[in-house]
């Protein structure tokens, strides 16, 4: 099987730095030989150290050179839901979410609108196919969806894999488009899920698990996801397929979307706590950009450098430099999370503090400014997440995750834990 790095792929000898979140892996001979077969993209059979990679997100399956999957494009069946619009698509089951009037040509009607959950659920026990692609009414495929998502079925030659998406464009900065890298979803990784838009899910696993959560009118598409991995399975992200999700058609109905993506926050919370944190680093580099934030950036910089240096005796077998690297690099991806977690959920916290200080306010406009095209849509969401706190009275999604660094380190493969998200 052929594998491809991820770009946080870093090896010194018998040492390998990688995945999401970043993880340290000391490998025996055997181990170091099959990470250079790695890096040189050859066939690699697989183990249980290319398992644990797969699970801690430091490799993933060659989306160009996967081995023919035991299922084909007949073993797939097309769930849509489907709320108002034109006739429904032909083959594929399509279930009318209580529409007025009824959709012309819709495989089943739901007496009233319950949501995308209930819809995809009521169609999901219609099929009798290994494998579901769940396909939504505003996602834009030319020709066939099995044929177009036909590339996707050679991750089912995992047994362990239960759910696989491809990337969904449409809108620029969309939250709905997860970037150009494969990834494992997992909650706490750069890909922590993935929209329901279009997803091929394995109907035994999705049927273990009780399917959608029908309680839930958003976030029920993450809610499967992180049950999925709960339960033992792993969810694949494939950007190397790519769908269109067609945009709302005008402003108002753009914020009132992001809006209702960020009231999912706190009923998710409920379900999942911990994992819906808007910000997560490590304490060293939290203190910093607190003491920086605090109007001390000297401060905040010597606490940053220092930790920094720190790091290097904490991981010998990395150089000086490298360690250096790792942890700067740190400090600069968690500012950019800070100032997203500010556009999002912090932003009222943010205002008030701004009424009453000239610094709170250039940090909050540079927080703004560093959201670019997408800054007005995270407001919207950040309105939708203390909708949802303030009616569901939790606090959850509002409250930042600090680890420890560096991570465990496991000195032979065999050792190697599977990283908690």
């Amino acid at each position: 099987m052929r594998f491809v790095v991820d770009p946080t792929w870093q090896r010194f000898g018998g040492v390998v730095v990688a995945g999401s979140p970043i993880r340290l892996f000391r490998l025996t001979s055997a181990g170091t030989e099959i990470a250079r077969a790695l890096e040189l993209g050859a066939d690699v059979a697989p183990s249980g150290l290319t398992d644990r990679w797969l699970d801690a997100g430091a490799i993933h399956p060659d989306p160009h050179h996967l081995e023919p999957g035991p299922f084909v494009a007949g073993d797939v069946t097309v769930v849509t839901p489907q709320l108002g619009g034109g006739p429904a698509p032909t083959g594929r089951i399509v279930v009318d979410d209580g529409s007025a009037p009824p959709i012309p040509g819709a495989t089943l009607r739901l007496p009233s609108n319950r949501g995308p959950a209930a819809a995809r659920n009521a169609g999901a026990a219609l099929v009798d196919t290994p494998i579901i692609a769940f396909v939504d009414a505003d996602v834009e495929i030319i020709g066939d969806p099995v044929a177009h998502l036909t590339a996707l079925l050679g991750h089912f030659h995992d047994p362990r894999v239960a759910l696989v998406a491809p990337r969904v464009g449409g809108e620029a900065r969309s939250p709905l488009d997860m970037g150009p890298t494969p990834a494992r979803i997992s909650a706490g990784t750069r890909v922590s899920y993935v929209p329901g838009a279009v997803i091929l899910v394995r109907r035994a696993a999705f049927e273990a698990i009780g399917g959608f959560d029908d309680t839930l009118r958003f976030g029920e598409d993450v809610d499967l996801v992180w049950r999925l991995e709960q339960a033992g399975w792993r969810c694949r992200y494939d950007p190397s397929v790519v769908v269109e999700h067609r945009p709302r058609p005008d402003v108002v109905a753009r914020l009132r979307q992001h809006a209702d993506y960020g009231s999912s926050a706190a009923p998710l919370a409920l379900r999942h706590p911990g994992r819906l944190a808007p910000f997560r680093s490590n304490g060293w580099t939290a203190a910093m950009w607190a003491l920086v934030l605090l109007g001390r950036p000297l401060a905040g910089a010597a606490v940053g450098l220092g930790s920094a240096a720190a790091l290097v005796p904490k991981l010998p077998d990395v150089p000086p430099r490298a360690a250096l690297g790792l942890a700067v690099r740190g400090h600069v991806a968690s500012g950019g999370q800070l100032a997203t977690a500010v556009r999002r959920a912090w932003w009222p916290l943010a205002a008030v503090a701004a009424l009453g200080s000239k610094r709170w306010r250039r940090w909050g406009l540079l927080a703004l400014a560093l959201g670019g095209r997408s800054t007005v849509t995270d407001l919207a969401y950040g309105w939708g997440v203390w909708r949802g706190v303030l009616r569901h009275r939790t606090v959850d999604p509002l409250l930042p995750s600090l680890s420890r660094w560096p991570p465990r380190r496991a000195s032979d493969p065999s050792h190697l834990r599977r990283p908690t998200p």
